[in-house]
């Protein structure tokens, strides 16, 4: 299992690359990964071509639903900013979860 401070890094660097995409000009959503294995949500917001506000929260219903959320486990989230595991295939068995609004979507598929 990593550690919170191996996924907040993780994090910041899969989400400042997919931040500074071109393709990502003008988008301004709310974000979350739930790491199921640390029961903690990462929230923030992706917003003029960088990530902002990455708060560590206890999961739990109390959380706001994000624009984009992602559902991994540590160790997973590691492995795709390592490179170890592509994210298609991930999505594909399950291992990780994407849950966004149609628009968003089509704009993440560009991305990824």
């Amino acid at each position: 299992m990593a550690t919170m401070d191996e996924c907040l890094t993780a994090l910041r660097g899969i989400l400042g690359d997919l931040a500074a995409n071109p393709a990502a000009a003008g988008l301004d959503r709310s974000l979350s990964c739930r790491l199921t294995d640390l029961q903690q949500v990462v929230v923030g917001r992706l917003s003029s071509g960088s990530v902002r506000d990455l708060e560590v929260l206890p999961d739990g219903p109390a959380v706001e639903k994000a624009d984009i959320r992602l559902t991994m486990t540590s160790d997973d989230l590691v492995a795709l900013t390592g490179g170890r595991l592509s994210f298609g295939s991930a999505w594909a068995s399950g291992r990780v979860k994407l849950e966004a609004g149609l628009r968003d979507m089509l704009r993440l598929r560009k991305l990824l």
